[in-house]
């Protein structure tokens, strides 16, 4: 290339810096020269092995995050379903101690119940045997005072009917009934 230019000036014409119509002195070329030589020691540092494996890195990060989260979110699941099954079984259990303190307090209120009937009845039975005895007790004094006065009432007719007189016709016709009843 030198040569052209050294021959084009030996013959007094300007050195035309192109070869085949091309321009080589232009800002194109000199753009293009650059950029091959860039990429050639891009190419020779071996950038695009490291830009792939920091590539690959962040990949294998980003992977690692994603399987962390799949994992994070299967244990979340598994832990609301363990969850919703204990909350199941507090409620199935709550249920129960509803039901069995319902059925407790029906047990009570029955015995309550029947235990007041007794009550009351032993009470009716106390006071019925209490009326009964009353009644009785009236009875028997009532029979003793009704006793004592016709008692009196006949001491005091008898001694009013009969004197001495009437005693002795009285023994003395008592004395002769037995005599004849005993033969």
């Amino acid at each position: 290339m030198l040569d052209i230019a050294i021959l084009a000036a030996a013959a007094g014409e300007h050195a035309d810096p192109s070869v085949g119509g091309v321009h080589l002195l232009n800002a194109t070329f000199f753009v293009s020269a650059a950029m091959l030589v860039l990429i050639g020691i891009i190419l020779w540092k071996k950038v695009p092995a490291m830009v792939a494996a920091s590539l690959d890195a962040k990949i294998a990060g980003i992977k690692a995050e994603l399987d962390e989260a799949q994992a994070l979110r299967a244990e979340a699941e598994k832990l609301r379903a363990e969850y919703e099954a204990k909350l199941a079984a507090a409620s199935k259990e709550a249920a129960d101690m509803n039901a069995r303190a319902e059925a407790e307090a029906e047990a009570v209120l029955a015995k309550a119940r029947t235990d007041a009937e007794n009550l009351i009845a032993r009470r009716q039975k106390m006071a019925t045997d209490k009326i009964a005895a009353a009644e009785r007790a009236a009875v028997a004094e009532i029979r003793e005072k009704v006793a004592k006065a016709a008692t009196g009432a006949a001491a005091k007719l008898i001694a009013e009917n009969h004197g001495a007189e009437a005693d002795q016709a009285l023994v003395d016709r008592t004395v002769a009934e037995l005599g004849t009843r005993l033969n």
